[in-house]
């Protein structure tokens, strides 16, 4: 019976936290002739119901779920950091619109490339890569990504 309380609350929990961030969405459209709502709300709320907004640099980004290239992967040796960074700068060196993410996750270092929406996207990409003839283990990872706004 608590197994069953639990399961229906986590239901309760996530459709409104999926709903909420309809509210907002839909409040925030522009339709013509019926004016337009902007919100102002603490970054943190927005956070909380999946939609964090974070500024690097100029350009402003929000963080979602969607795909990434990993071009790397290696064990928690100084050799694996030195390779995961070793790819990082062929991949700048041969894609530099791409953004790059080397970062070890215990127990491994990871090298991970792009920012894609869709699975499609970064498919197009690893093709790319791969045709180079210089990254040939890459695969496609769902990860969150940074959504330029």
């Amino acid at each position: 019976m608590k197994k069953l309380a639990l399961l229906i609350l986590l239901f309760v929990l996530a459709g409104a936290s999926a709903q909420a961030q309809n509210i907002v969405k839909s409040l925030e459209r522009n339709v013509p002739g019926q004016g337009k709502v902007t919100i102002h709300q603490d970054p943190r709320i927005e956070a909380m119901i999946g939609m964090e907004r974070l500024a690097t640099g100029e350009q402003k980004v929000m963080k979602g779920s969607g795909f990434r290239i990993q071009a790397y992967a290696g064990n928690n040796t100084r050799q694996a950091k030195n390779d995961a960074y070793r790819v990082s700068s062929q991949v700048k060196v041969y894609f530099p619109e791409l953004a790059v993410y080397t970062s070890f996750n215990p127990p491994r270092w990871l090298c991970r490339v792009g920012d894609f929406r869709s699975i499609e996207e970064a498919d197009a990409m690893m093709r790319k890569m791969k045709a180079t003839g210089v990254f040939k283990e890459v695969s496609i990872v769902k990860d969150e990504v940074n959504i330029p706004l």
